[in-house]
């Protein structure tokens, strides 16, 4: 197999069999790449709300800190 491959011309290594593999893969490629960025979009999301609300939690019950409840 290695051998058929190295007999080829240096563009169709480098070239079309890329190319072939983007067009029967690309769809593939592209509906992945979209769900890691959605995912990383909603842990981002996530991580903004909960600092969010860490903050307003400390901002708002910082008069009653001499309850001792938090």
């Amino acid at each position: 197999m290695k051998e058929a491959f190295m007999t080829l011309p240096w563009w169709v290594r480098w070239i079309a069999i890329p190319v072939v593999a983007l067009v029967i893969f690309g769809g593939m490629i592209t509906s992945l790449l979209a769900w890691v960025v959605g995912l990383v979009f909603k842990i981002l999301l996530f991580v903004a709300v909960v600092a969010l609300l860490i903050f307003l939690v400390r901002k708002f019950s910082g008069s009653s800190k001499s309850s001792g409840s938090w």
